[in-house]
């Protein structure tokens, strides 16, 4: 073998042990559903909900994850009284119909502290579900907080108004159309403590 070939070889070892790490990414996207529509006989109602997908850079294990909390029995009853919530796991057809508002590249660190926080909403503590003070906003504030980003204010139920103005709250994160249309994607390292939702 050739010096000149030795020297490409090792060059090209050397930038794919750089560049490496940079493909392994989990990316954040949270979504609103318009829902009040029917589909498949079912009545879809407003929603939000946040997608990870990626790499992580430690395991090299994908990562297609996608949750939203919601109640667990949906009915008149919530108008008048608290209720049982549960984490639910959209599928990539409701994820599909979804308008994005907020993408942004997280560390491992951040990931796993954002689906422990998920479980946490799974809990005897976190699972209450309040139609107008800790519904499916709440859930996706508080994993946007603990992913280092601002939010607007809380309670709220209108999906799409309060993401779109936690979006203006996060320049840098906030949505701008196609995919791929983002080239400079913020990237979070660290996760944020999150303030407890609960006793609202």
């Amino acid at each position: 073998m050739s010096k000149t070939m030795r020297r490409a070889g090792l060059l090209g070892l050397v930038l794919v042990l750089i560049a490496g790490p940079a493909w392994a990414e989990v990316t954040l996207t949270f979504y609103a559903h318009p829902g009040a529509r029917v589909r498949d006989g079912n009545l879809l109602f407003p929603h939000a909900f946040v997608q990870a997908t990626g790499t992580l850079e430690d395991t090299g294990d994908v990562v297609d994850w996608s949750a939203g909390f919601t109640a667990r029995n949906p009915g008149p009853q919530l108008l008048f009284a608290r209720g049982a919530g549960v984490v639910e796991y959209p599928n990539p057809r409701y994820v599909g119909e979804g308008q994005p508002y907020l993408r942004l590249t997280v560390s491992d660190a951040v990931y796993r502290a954002v689906r422990e926080r998920a479980s946490w909403w799974e809990s005897p503590e976190g699972s209450v579900y309040d139609l107008r003070r800790r519904n499916c906003i709440s859930f996706i504030a508080d994993l946007a907080r603990v992913a280092g980003l601002m939010t607007a204010d809380e309670p709220s139920m209108k999906p799409g108004s309060f993401l779109e103005a936690t979006a203006a709250l996060n320049p840098p994160a906030a949505w701008r159309g196609v995919e791929g249309a983002l080239p400079n994607l913020p990237v979070v390292t660290e996760p944020a403590a999150a303030r407890m939702p609960g006793g609202r």
